[in-house]
Order: C-alpha cells, then sequence, then structure tokens
C-alpha cells in the first residue's frame, strides 16, 4: 500500500547523510532513520508541517560522520530513540535485535542486524519488502568501510550477501550516505552490479579489498562518536537558542551558519566581512560590493575596525577560514554574527548578486 505512506528523503550536503522520513497517512504516526544534528530546524518544520506525529528517531548505527539529531528531536517532539543495544549508545528508550518490529498505523519496520562496518548495524526493512533501509552496510555501489570502529570486513560480507541480497530483486535500497548524487538503488541491480561484493565476489576477494583500502579517517570522528554515544545530547542539555536578529542555524560545534540567500535579500541590513587574503580577492576578483576586507591573519590585530551596530556576516572562499573568524568575533564579545555557509562558492553557485 505504497500510498498510504508519507516517505521523505532528505540530504545533509556537509556529511552526504541520507535522513528519512516514514508515516502512515492515516494515523499520522511516523519515524525518522539517521537524523543529522545541523537539520533539526529542517526536520522538525517538516514533522510540523506534514501535521505527523513523531513516535522514534531510529539510528542505524553509531555515526562517525556526522552528529545525530535524535536527543533534539526526542526533546521537542516527545518521541523515542531506539537503535541496537550494541551500538553502545546511551540513552536508549528500546533497544533492538533481529527481527524486532516497529510499528506505524497500518506499518511497520522490521530490524534487520547487518553488523561490519560497526558491530551494532541495523538494516531498517518496510514490512512489504519495497524499501530497506541499509545505513552504512549497503551502499549504491559500494558499502561501509570496515578499518575502525570494531568493524569486520567478514562480518560485513556475511550481512549483505546472506540478509540484505536475500530480500527480493525489486526491492529499493535507500543507503546512508552517496557522495555521487545517486539516491536509490535496488537489491537486484547491487546483487549484478556492485563492484565490491556483487557478481562472483567472495569473501576473500571482498575481505582483500576492504583491507587495503587506506582510507583517512573521517574528519568528524574525534567529536561524533563521543557524541553519539550520548544520542547527540549537547554537554549542557540545551536546545539551541534562536536569535530574534536572523534565522540563522546553530551546528552542534556551536557555530551560527546563516544561508547566503538571506544575506544577499538583507543587505542593507547587515555588515559582511570578507576574511581572504589580499592575493585571493585580486587574484578571484570576486568580491561582494561593500564587504570589509580583513585577512584573517590579522582579524585579532584589527577587530576594533569591525562595527558593533549591526549584524556581522563572516565569509571566505569556502567558508572554513569564516568559522574561525566567526569564533574570535564571538569570544572578543559579539554578540550578532553569523557564517555565511558555503562561503563564495555557494555565493557564487547560487547566483547571487556581487555588486
Amino acid at each position: 500500500m505504497p500510498d498510504s505512506i508519507i516517505f521523505r528523503q532528505l540530504f545533509d550536503q556537509s556529511s552526504a547523510t541520507f535522513s528519512y522520513l516514514l508515516a502512515d497517512v492515516n494515523s499520522r504516526q511516523a519515524f525518522f532513520i539517521d537524523t543529522v544534528y545541523e537539520q533539526h530546524e529542517r526536520d522538525l518544520s517538516l514533522i510540523n508541517e506534514l501535521e505527523l506525529n513523531l513516535l522514534a528517531c531510529l539510528e542505524t548505527h553509531c555515526h562517525a560522520d556526522h552528529v545525530t539529531g535524535a536527543w533534539l528531536l526526542k526533546h521537542t517532539t516527545g518521541c523515542q530513540i531506539i537503535a541496537s543495544g550494541k551500538t553502545g549508545i546511551g540513552m536508549l528508550d528500546r533497544n533492538l535485535a533481529e527481527g524486532d518490529r516497529m510499528e506505524f498505523g497500518l506499518h511497520a519496520l522490521v530490524a534487520l542486524e547487518t553488523p561490519g562496518h560497526t558491530p551494532g548495524c541495523l538494516s531498517f526493512l518496510l514490512d512489504d519488502e519495497s524499501k530497506v533501509f541499509t545505513g552504512d552496510s549497503l551502499l549504491i555501489r559500494g558499502c561501509g568501510r570496515t578499518d575502525f570502529q570494531e568493524g569486520s570486513a567478514a562480518k560485513l560480507f556475511h550481512s549483505i550477501k546472506e540478509k540484505l541480497f536475500s530480500l527480493p530483486d525489486e526491492c529499493i535500497v535507500y543507503p546512508g550516505h552517496d557522495y555521487s548524487g545517486r539516491t536509490a538503488s535496488s537489491i537486484g541491480e547491487e546483487k549484478k552490479s556492485n563492484p565490491r561484493i556483487g557478481g562472483q565476489a567472495n569473501e576473500n576477494d571482498f575481505v582483500g579489498y576492504m583491507d587495503n583500502m587506506r582510507l583517512a579517517h573521517p574528519k568528524k570522528l574525534e567529536f561524533a562518536v563521543p557524541a553519539n554515544f550520548k544520542a547527540g545530547r549537547p554537554e549542557d542539555d540545551q536546545l539551541p537558542k534562536q536569535p530574534d536578529w536572523a534565522p540563522v542555524v546553530t551546528t552542534y560545534s556551536g557555530v551560527m551558519e546563516i544561508s547566503p540567500q538571506w544575506v544577499a535579500s538583507h543587505f542593507n541590513d547587515v555588515h559582511i566581512l570578507d576574511v581572504r587574503t589580499t592575493v585571493e580577492t585580486e587574484e578571484e576578483s570576486a568580491r561582494i560590493q561593500g564587504a570589509q576586507m580583513i585577512p584573517i591573519n590579522e582579524l585579532r590585530d584589527r577587530i576594533n575596525e569591525i562595527p558593533k551596530d549591526s549584524p556581522v556576516m563572516t565569509i571566505c572562499r569556502s567558508g572554513t577560514r569564516s568559522v574561525m573568524a566567526f569564533n574570535i568575533l564571538r569570544e572578543a564579545g559579539w554578540q550578532k554574527v553569523a557564517n555565511i555557509n558555503g562561503g563564495l562558492l555557494r555565493w557564487k553557485r547560487e547566483g547571487l548578486p556581487f555588486t
């Protein structure tokens, strides 16, 4: 009964993470799979606009590349937090095991234990076997890495070959990530065309491949895993406070970010601070008219040149050094300051004016 389900696939660009919202049309009962902390406002707005009753946030595993938004949604909606007890995640309202069902209206998700990427990995199968949410176990033409968090290539091989690949060929695969613009696959496609584990690949082929990938660890590993052990619960137990001077989004690291579209439409109400070097601005010949230019390495010495009577919007090429500028200004007492998300690269990409 696909028409009786509300289904949304949502994407966090910074971590290439997919989140999934499923709801029963009639009862409005819903589950959210693999939320992202920084997307809390987006996710909460969608829940409210669709008038859903969020039953629980489901975690496929303890993530290393982003922080979950489960704790935030629990404290704003009253939902539960559900995952495998093998994940190490604390504060769970329910520990899942193989075959456990999570019902929403006339539908249910069934837990499949698919360890390998991490020991506590779960996939969630819609009970009519039309969709499976595989987290970081099975990806589109790939799979999750197995070289940290007690991963095991051999276990992942058996999870995929013996469990996921036993599902109907037409079952749609919805992964936890994709880095190439793809959104979904099918069991049949992956059995045939997945270069790591499809076709005639055996366990030795797969383990040999996985054990020799030599990947760098995720950039957020050191703080994401400890944060996710607490289901994304902040150190101060406080929900992000929303200022009344701009529609900022507060990231898990405490940086307030603003969309470039909002800045462009409120150009006369804000002060833009560009912290690129002089050489960069000359070479790239891209400068927002009226922006104050202070290179990041000079900012502390020239901080008194920045006005305090208007909100300050920091920007650089990609939005990285401008985060440092945000922190410097906040430490110096500026309250109305935000980082322009995506920097000048996003500003250009979205066709916003420079003059």
